[in-house]
């Protein structure tokens, strides 16, 4: 994330909380990450140079219409008018970051062998939320090369109870001995 990203990002974020609208633009906003990264050609064209700025910023409008909140609308016409379109993702990042904070939600990681059942997922995130004190959205990943258990990265910290974790410290205890 670039210090434009950061300084753009927290400033559509502020007004959006002073406004009452964080969380409206917040979806919006992941609903405009989507659409501009299925579309890196629309991305390339708005920040074409050859093309007036007035008809990339009708094109914007054109796109985009009613659909999204003329906050957001006017922050990307911002983007596109400074050149810093390719920027959006790290101004979504850097809103994300704070609406989290201010709303007191955390991500964690959690990456298992085999697919985990909604019985499991739904107590696992009942004990990450008591761990951390925060609202916690959970992103599942599947990796056959943990061989069993489940690691979790939540709020920067590790909890690795994988069998393959397990293993490394074993291998790591018996290097360490000396015979």
């Amino acid at each position: 994330m670039t210090k434009a990203s950061e300084i753009y990002g927290q400033s559509l974020y502020d007004l959006a909380a002073e406004e009452g609208l964080s969380e409206e633009i917040m979806d919006q906003m992941e609903a405009v990450k989507g659409i501009l990264s299925d579309n890196p050609d629309y991305v390339t064209l708005l920040l074409e140079p050859s093309i007036p700025r007035k008809e990339r910023l009708r094109l914007l409008d054109e796109a985009f219409e009613d659909s999204i909140h003329p906050y957001l609308k006017n922050f990307l016409k911002i983007l596109i008018e400074r050149g810093l379109l390719r920027e959006f993702g790290g101004c979504y990042r850097k809103y994300r970051s704070s609406y989290h904070k201010d709303h007191g939600i955390t991500e964690a990681v959690v990456t298992a062998a085999v697919p985990l059942s909604e019985a499991e997922l739904s107590r696992l995130k009942e004990k990450l939320e008591q761990l951390s004190g925060k609202k916690v959205l959970m992103n599942f990943r599947q990796d056959e090369n943990v061989l069993g258990g489940i690691r979790v990265e939540l709020e920067g910290r590790l909890y690795d109870g994988t069998v393959k974790g397990r293993l490394d410290d074993l291998r790591k205890k018996v290097n360490e001995t000396v015979l």
